[in-house]
């Protein structure tokens, strides 16, 4: 059995759109801002709710090419990955941190539960050249976890 594990599983709205940069040697990094709120009602009966902000970071290249076509502001997402604190410094020198959900190289999964970029439904839309058809299981990105082959069958 393993030591331990750091796994996040997430589902939620985007804030904003896919945030697309490259790193100096060309790869692919995409920010997301991943909304989950809690809602309930208090000793009065009025709705109560709190949302939490997360920041998830895509590094895996086909995961990355997957929510820049396929994410928008509000698009319902299931995102699995690991936790990470990173350090910085900001430009007054200060040390900051960041804790973000990280999609690494070989891990992670990304699904579009609700909603696509050209404003149909998931599954719905006429695939872009090279692409299966929606039917085909094109919902969620491939699996970082399997080589970026999706082996869920498609009914």
């Amino acid at each position: 059995m393993a030591g331990s594990i750091n796994k996040v599983i997430l589902v939620g709205n985007l804030g904003r759109d896919p945030e697309v940069r490259h790193t100096a040697a060309g790869a692919k990094i995409v920010h997301l801002s991943v909304a989950t709120s809690d809602v309930w009602k208090d000793k009065n009966g009025e709705r109560q709710e709190k949302t939490e902000w997360h920041r998830v970071v895509i590094f895996n290249s086909n995961l990355a090419d997957f929510a820049e076509r396929a994410l928008k502001k509000g698009s319902k997402v299931y995102v699995e990955g690991s936790l990470q604190t990173r350090k910085f410094q900001d430009v007054s020198g200060q040390d900051k941190f960041s804790t973000e959900i990280v999609l690494g190289s070989f891990r992670g999964e990304l699904v579009v539960l609700e909603g696509r970029a050209d404003g149909a439904p998931a599954g719905e839309g006429a695939p872009e050249e090279g692409e299966p058809a929606p039917d085909a299981g094109w919902d969620s990105a491939p699996s970082a976890d399997n080589g970026g082959f999706n082996d869920e069958i498609p009914f």
